[in-house]
């Protein structure tokens, strides 16, 4: 059976993935074809990594638990999920953090990092294509999503108590597993320690120095952004 572990991208779906596979045991995979380049980045072995099989059918319909990373939009079916849900602002503005550490910056390092800002905001959702879209329209396809269990799970909760966080969701989705008792969960900090350009701040409401005041606006000019947060009850 495959479990989705959703999130728009920098949600926490990394730690989430490196508590799971601490807390449970388990491998955790990933729906793209790339060879997760995150998993090899902070360590195959430290999320539990393993290539997803290549029938998905297998996946879905077979006696083994495929916890499985995505960001893109839900698309129907009848699997389960996990969904990371992290205020669209601090989650945007880490995207084009991570965006801008993986380039040459050749001039000012604010105006490009404003410039990676302004497209996460307003990234279109592309059909067939790995897209997310925005941040709002990725949440409303998970949570409004009736076929299936959707155990939502928030990035303050998961950094505040990541033991107890996890744990309620997973009961949600997959009852049977239970958590080992004597497992190390790292610290955010501990993972900052070891690549601190990918766990970069890890903090609720980074956005409030870092993304100016027209980049606010236009993130609550896109509809399924304010959507999205009135229904997640994060204000303006």
């Amino acid at each position: 059976m495959i479990i989705w572990l959703a999130s728009y991208p920098r949600s926490g779906n990394t730690f989430l993935r490196i508590i799971l596979h601490r807390l449970y045991g388990v491998s955790t995979y990933s729906i793209y074809d790339d060879n997760d380049p995150v998993a090899q980045r902070v360590g195959p072995d430290f999320l539990g990594y393993r290539p997803k099989p290549n029938c998905r059918e297998l996946m879905a319909n077979g006696p083994d638990l495929f916890f499985t990373k995505t960001h893109k939009r839900r698309k129907g079916d009848a699997n389960p999920a996990i969904y990371l849900v992290r205020d669209g602002r601090d989650a945007v503005v880490s995207q084009a953090h991570l965006k801008l550490s993986e380039q040459r910056v050749d001039g000012n390092y604010t105006r490009a990092f404003h410039k990676y800002l302004r497209e996460a905001i307003i990234r279109p959702y592309i059909r067939e294509q790995p897209s997310s879209g925005t941040w709002g329209g990725n949440v409303l396809s998970w949570l409004a999503a009736t076929n299936a269990p959707i155990s939502m799970l928030r990035y303050e909760d998961l950094i505040v108590d990541p033991r107890e966080s996890v744990s309620r969701a997973v009961s949600a989705v997959a009852p049977e597993l239970v958590p080992l008792p004597d497992c190390d969960i790292p610290s955010f900090g501990e993972l900052r320690g070891s690549d601190e350009l990918f766990f970069r701040r890890g903090m609720v409401g980074a956005y409030r120095d870092e993304m100016p005041a027209e980049l606010h606006e236009l993130f609550w000019a896109q509809a399924e952004n304010t959507q999205a947060m009135e229904l997640l009850s994060y204000t303006k």
